[in-house]
């Protein structure tokens, strides 16, 4: 297709990336994340269900795609996920079958998702998934840019802050890890590190072809 040979001028092929960013709330994620897809047109976002309340401004099927609980809980039934997890009493999942599309469409995938979701993504797809955790400055620094957001209640930024503690503590199970003191500079860091997995040997499927050819 055309987007992969512009990518893949020599047209060696390669395997799609499925790309994480994962960060406490507030930490900057979802403001990179659409940065990356203005930016980036071989990159589409994977849109997760959800049993919670549409936000507003949230449009069904672009941000999420809001579904009551018996239908979630219907998909897990039928393994339509690839990941799910619980999020603040509520349920978040990623849906295979778009995954799929995505992927035979050419285009890499990006992931909005938390540890609990990139853990279940790595044991199921393994080399093909990169994943980048956000750390805020601080969480001094994180409690204000909450605040600021003025999108929650005061008891929903207690509770994101109460998580924030726990979901750092799960670092480790990333392959990047970057602290977002200015969102540019991280933004360009974060699409260098897209980049560059694209160009992993491990991924350029057709390249032994290639390399075979230079030697008739």
């Amino acid at each position: 297709m055309p987007h992969r040979t512009e990518l893949d001028p020599h047209k060696f092929r390669r395997r799609g990336v499925l790309f994480v960013l994962s960060s406490p709330s507030g930490a900057g994620k979802s403001t990179i994340a659409r940065k990356l897809l203005a930016a980036d047109p071989y990159l589409e976002m994977s849109v997760s269900y959800t049993t919670r309340p549409m936000r507003p401004g949230e449009v069904d099927g672009k941000d999420y795609h809001f579904v009551d609980l018996e239908r979630f809980r219907e998909m897990v039934s039928n393994h339509e996920f690839l990941e799910w997890a619980h999020v603040f009493n509520e349920r978040y999942g990623t849906p295979k079958q778009q995954v799929s599309d995505i992927l035979a469409s050419g285009r890499d995938v990006l992931f909005d998702i938390d540890w609990q979701g990139a853990q279940q993504l790595f044991q199921l797809a393994g080399g093909d998934v990169v994943r980048v955790f956000i750390l805020p400055p601080s969480l001094k620094i994180l409690h204000e840019r909450l605040i600021k957001r003025a999108t929650d209640a005061t008891e929903i930024i207690d509770a994101r802050m109460a998580r924030a503690t726990s979901e750092v503590s799960h670092w480790d199970g990333y392959d990047y890890v970057l602290v977002n003191d200015d969102i540019q500079s991280t933004y360009e860091s974060v699409h260098t590190i897209l980049k560059a997995e694209r160009l992993k040997r491990s991924r350029q499927t057709g390249l032994i072809g290639f390399i075979r050819g230079l030697n008739k």
